[in-house]
């Protein structure tokens, strides 16, 4: 089995639950969704097999490791899961929520894309994290969903007055509707990858 892979580094997760801690990202090329912000490069990529991929893997000291892209749900199968596990590793998926994903994964963050992009209809209704892109447009708060954890990220447009005035915004809806938590991209504000 290969895989299309974009890059596998060793970092600090910036967004979320798990923010702070030592991840091995592994970046899957491709995805069925095309959104303005994405910071993926779809086309770039190696293709690599499971064992390329484990071996990645074995030169970082974390055991927390985060599949990406692009919408990993696309490629990753059970048998690269089970590999993971035995090397002991703690499996979180960051994914639209458009395929089902397989046995194995040990944390959901479902970030839907549905409020920018069309024919991104839902499949999970379940998580372990909700992260909603927060854009100060009017947005499917995803009360249906059953999640342990809900963030809004203000969206990063690349233009810093932009940026602010999304952040503002995201702190007054916060306020309002205290079910959400702030999600920062703080491997952005820390300068790391």
């Amino acid at each position: 089995m290969t895989y299309k892979i974009n890059e596998i580094f060793y970092s600090l997760q910036g967004e979320g639950f798990w923010t702070g801690t030592p991840s091995i990202f592994i970046r899957f090329s491709g995805c069925n969704l095309q959104c303005a912000f994405c910071d993926t490069r779809h086309k770039e990529g190696n293709m690599m097999s499971e064992e390329e991929i484990l071996n990645s893997t074995k030169k970082f000291p974390a055991k927390h490791v985060v599949l990406t892209g692009g919408e990993p749900s696309l490629f990753v199968k059970e048998t690269l899961l089970e590999k993971l596990h035995a090397q002991g590793k703690f499996i979180a998926i960051e994914t639209n929520g458009t395929h089902e994903l397989p046995k194995g994964i040990d944390w959901v963050t479902l970030s839907p894309k549905n409020n920018f992009q069309q024919k991104a209809d839902l499949i999970l209704k379940h998580c372990d994290e909700l992260k909603i892109v927060y854009t100060k447009a009017e947005f499917n708060p995803y009360l249906d969903i059953k999640a342990k954890h809900r963030y809004l990220q203000p969206c990063d447009t690349g233009n810093l007055a932009e940026n602010k005035k999304i952040l503002q915004a995201t702190i007054n809806f916060i306020k309002a509707n205290p079910i959400w938590r702030l999600s920062l991209q703080t491997h952005k504000i820390i300068g790391v990858q």
